[in-house]
């Protein structure tokens, strides 16, 4: 996170899969998730209520960081970030909320499905 972005939840580093919940936030504000990962295997991150998911493929001695900017209708809402992975990876996140980006939109991931 940067100096013009407010952390609304953080998850320290954890093994496989897991969830916390993160802080309501302002109307007009996008949703920031910023993922860091290390270890052999695949993460997918789910991101509720805004039904948004996304996929990281994380590399043995290797620690990689992905920040995804999610700015679609119900991101000011509290809400819940699940992550499912092998326990071979390592991970921790931060959410956090701040001003859209301008430029063009981000291909994103469908809603998910059970």
């Amino acid at each position: 996170m940067d100096d013009t972005e407010t952390v609304a939840g953080r998850q320290g580093v954890t093994r496989g899969g897991g969830s916390f919940e993160f802080s309501a936030g302002e109307k007009g504000d996008a949703l920031i998730v910023a993922v860091r990962c290390q270890g052999k295997g695949k993460i997918k991150v789910s991101v509720h209520p805004v039904n948004v998911g996304f996929p990281l493929n994380c590399v043995d001695g290797e620690t990689s960081t992905t920040y995804n900017e999610v700015d679609v209708a119900g991101v000011e809402k509290k809400g819940t970030v699940s992550v499912l992975g092998p326990s071979s990876v390592r991970w921790s996140m931060a959410v956090g909320r701040g001003e859209p980006t301008e430029g063009e939109p981000a291909e994103a991931e469908g809603p998910e499905r059970a």
